[in-house]
């Protein structure tokens, strides 16, 4: 009876959000292009500004135990920026192109009520970054964010509802499940929006996909960079050194393994060292995976901690304790050891590789393991090979000489839009193949109107065929 009970409050819970979000979006419809970037750019503020920026990764840290503050102080800062950035250049409220010499004329429309599932590893930054996507849009969003993470998503969201307020704008535009957010509230969620966006858990992904609702969802993050024999060594070691530190790698886009071209492994493991890193013995390698992983699953005590929390619970020994990151070398790719997969930790696995096709087939079995789609990474000064990477490997992103955590998600020093939010393509299991971006929160009507017959003769089209095969 309690169970059946509490299902009803929740069926009413998401009914009543729903119709706040409907109604909300009523109040909007006739908004113009300025109206919706203003809204936009109030929402920015509102976990942009330095106060409210550190207040959000205070309370992030200290609720979810993940990251660090001043990294998530950046992070809620930069992103925010970025995406803001990106959105006002573009247009979402009416006619957005016009091709007279096409006969076409597309119109942006809302998509409707969206329900975001967030992470607790970006409780702030990650719901900003998809409430501006679909305000831009002219949409409501619903987060739904992990239990971990509520309070900091709750905050943030009040926030971002004060900021509407403040502009004329409905606060129900914005909205978060209450707490306790429960699976089924989750689920019924999924079921009732026109749209879900999930970030975070292949099993939320999974769940978004199945619930009936159009759905986008990301896949999980295994980056593999290479280091080959041209690189500016001191300069990868610093990029790499500033990604996988950033919150304690706590994003999906900061390297988990190094592969490093034999003729280089020892300068560049050099210079690892000298950049604060910490070499693990090979005798202790047994201990870490027992350690690290518990029942095949990465502890929630050791991921995303501080180096000194890190290398205390391994049992690193006092001179760990005092390094930025963590080095653990395998003599050659074993797919069932765990340190091919994804750590979310300081640790990185190294691999030696023979040369370049060797590397790259070592990405390719990285990748295999897990973090098919989502990205890798190289650090040459040959382009070829960048361009070797990009056609060989089946990944979205192939990022050439860059803080992988930095470039990944979009960068001023890149044309990746800024998001949270990297689709891994059918390789993945994912809907899209881009990082999210605004594109995905409007519907396009076209106006289609005759143009001049554009209709080729039967030989430009089947002339080589036939001449090559004949008309049997």
């Amino acid at each position: 009876m309690s169970s059946q009970y509490e299902r009803n409050a929740e069926q009413e819970i998401i009914r009543e959000s729903i119709a706040k979000a409907r109604s909300a979006m009523q109040s909007i419809a006739n908004y113009t292009q300025e109206q919706i970037n203003e809204m936009v750019t109030a929402v920015a503020w509102s976990l942009y500004k330095p106060e409210n920026a550190r207040k959000m990764a205070e309370l992030a840290v200290q609720t979810t135990k993940i990251g660090n503050v001043s990294d998530k102080v950046t992070k809620n800062q930069r992103k925010t920026f970025g995406t803001l950035r990106d959105l006002m250049r573009v247009k979402t409220v009416g006619i957005i192109e016009d091709s007279p010499h096409l006969g076409l004329v597309k119109y942006a429309k809302p998509v409707g009520v969206v329900a975001a599932i967030t992470p607790s590893t970006n409780p702030s930054a990650t719901p900003a970054n998809k409430s501006m996507m679909a305000l831009k849009g002219a949409n409501s969003i619903i987060l739904a964010p992990s239990p971990a993470g509520w309070k900091a998503t709750s905050a943030t969201a009040e926030l971002m509802r004060n900021a509407l307020a403040k502009v004329g704008a409905p606060p129900d535009l914005i909205q978060v499940l209450p707490a306790p957010v429960s699976r089924t509230m989750t689920k019924l969620l999924l079921e009732a929006a026109d749209l879900v966006v999930a970030t975070g858990s292949q099993t939320n992904v999974q769940n978004a996909y199945t619930s009936g609702t159009p759905a986008i969802g990301v896949g999980s993050g295994n980056v593999p960079v290479i280091i080959d024999e041209t690189a500016n060594i001191k300069e990868a070691v610093y990029k790499i050194k500033a990604s996988k530190t950033f919150d304690n790698a706590t994003s999906c886009s900061s390297e988990n393994s190094l592969i490093i071209l034999e003729d280089v492994y020892d300068t560049a493991m050099d210079a690892l060292i000298e950049a604060g890193a910490y070499r693990v013995p090979p005798e202790q390698n047994k201990e870490i995976e027992q350690t690290l992983w518990v029942d095949g699953k990465l502890s929630r005590d050791l991921i995303a901690r501080d180096p000194e929390v890190f290398a205390r619970g391994l049992n690193l020994g006092e001179e760990a304790s005092r390094a930025s990151f963590y080095l653990i070398e395998q003599p050659f790719f074993d797919a069932n050891s765990l340190f091919a997969d994804e750590k979310l930790s300081l640790l990185l696995t190294i691999y030696k590789a023979d040369n370049f096709n060797h590397a790259v087939q070592l990405v390719k079995n990285i990748l295999l393991i897990n973090g098919r789609g989502h990205s890798c990474g190289i650090h040459t000064s040959r382009k070829e090979r960048a361009a070797q990477l990009a056609t060989d490997v089946d990944v979205v992103r192939v990022l050439v000489n860059q803080a992988h955590t930095f470039g990944n998600g979009g960068s001023f020093e890149n044309s990746l839009p800024f998001t949270l939010s990297m689709g891994c393509g059918t390789w993945g299991g994912n809907s899209i193949s881009e990082n999210l971006n605004y594109r995905h929160f409007i519907n396009i009507t076209h106006l289609v109107t005759t143009i001049d017959e554009d209709r080729p003769k039967e030989q430009e089209l089947f002339g080589a065929y036939l001449e090559k095969y004949g008309d049997d």
